[in-house]
């Protein structure tokens, strides 16, 4: 937005003062607070609101003072106010045009889904047991940047492969906004390096995906009894004291969607049917939010990544210590700092650009001018 705008588009403000001030009514209640989960949901909105209230009013005063000094200048002959007075229109006019980008993009509605906590599932592709490690070092790299970030995990099913990595790893991670950060790593992920079985030196491809569920509370996903095929069967393992020795792993075939869970990391089969039965609710979740997203899919191709695991989405070299987000052509020369856990980077880098392009869309809506 230059400062060829001469007039700005701003929302009708009054329903949203409206609700502001219902949201402070509900807050200032006793009541509220004996329910935690509307406590921390009117919180959230009040901020929200109260945000978008508070720019608007700052671009409306920049926009009156922008007016005030245009018509001193109008009528004023001293040539030296006059360049004093162009120099603090100018400073205005950038002041206004931040302000109002920073309106428009708070006017963007949030994702309900930014303050759950979230569910990775990371599983090996193409490569083998070069794959299989990789899917390691992502696991890693998740666990890293979550205990950065203080947030708790919890590891709900594991595969472990022959050479130290993961053919399947799927842990929860419990913090706050975690989704919110976490949301654009869904997809395939590439490595390119020396694999450790190579003999030639010869560098490899080979790959993983990530996928990326917002936990699901039982409201949010309604599982009926008869739409449930459950196995107990003895768990798997490499051999050792660690080896489950009783029937206590627990298979979830959920009929309607085919969608299979396995969960045998605990030795109770209640505590493994609970994890698969939590796997089993976040995925479906996912499904109904993905169904919800196809009404819009113009604008779902607008955003930045579709969470298909099929899109290769990173690329991890490690001869040239490079990463590359293709997504958004963001390349860096810190790989191992990045598998360390340090994500911060690509994460605002991802969230600025989708912020972009949905404003672009709600541009587009109908304004009125003032």
């Amino acid at each position: 937005m230059g400062k060829e705008i001469a007039a700005f588009t701003l929302p009708d403000i009054l329903p949203i003062r409206k609700r502001l001030n219902e949201v402070d009514a509900q807050l200032s209640q006793p009541d509220t607070f004996q329910d935690n989960q509307l406590s921390s949901q009117l919180s959230r909105e009040h901020q929200f609101l109260n945000r978008i209230v508070h720019l608007y009013e700052t671009v409306v005063s920049l926009r009156k003072q922008q007016q005030d000094l245009s018509a001193t200048l109008s009528s004023e002959t001293d040539p030296e106010w006059i360049a004093l007075a162009e120099q603090e229109k100018t400073a205005l006019e950038t002041k206004l045009n931040h302000a109002y980008h920073d309106l428009m993009v708070a006017m963007i509605p949030p994702d309900p889904s930014d303050s759950r906590n979230t569910i990775l599932e990371i599983r090996a592709g193409t490569g083998g047991e070069e794959a299989a490690l990789f899917a390691g070092d992502l696991y890693r790299m998740y666990m890293r940047l979550a205990e950065k970030q203080q947030w708790t995990t919890e590891v709900l099913s594991g595969h472990p492969s022959e050479t130290g990595g993961f053919k399947e790893i799927i842990f929860l991670i419990r913090g706050e906004n975690v989704y919110k950060m976490l949301k654009y790593e869904s997809g395939g992920h590439r490595v390119q390096r020396i694999p450790i079985t190579e003999t030639n030196g010869r560098v490899h491809t080979s790959s993983a995906t990530v996928a990326v569920l917002p936990e699901a509370k039982e409201v949010d996903v309604v599982i009926k009894p008869e739409e449930l095929e459950i196995s107990i069967c003895r768990a798997s393992g490499a051999g050792g004291q660690h080896v489950n020795k009783t029937d206590s792993a627990v298979q979830l075939l959920h009929k309607p969607t085919g969608m299979i869970v396995y969960c045998a990391d605990e030795r109770s089969q209640q505590k493994n049917r609970a994890k698969a039965m939590q796997v089993l609710r976040s995925r479906l979740l996912k499904r109904k939010q993905e169904e919800e997203a196809q009404k819009y899919a113009h604008e779902r191709k607008q955003q930045i990544g579709s969470g298909d695991r099929s899109d290769r989405i990173r690329t991890y070299n490690f001869p040239q210590n490079r990463i590359t987000d293709h997504r958004i052509n963001l390349t860096a020369y810190n790989l191992d700092q990045v598998l360390d856990g340090e994500l911060m980077e690509f994460i605002s880098a991802l969230q600025k650009a989708d912020e972009e392009e949905k404003l672009k869309s709600f541009l587009k809506q109908k304004t009125k001018v003032v």
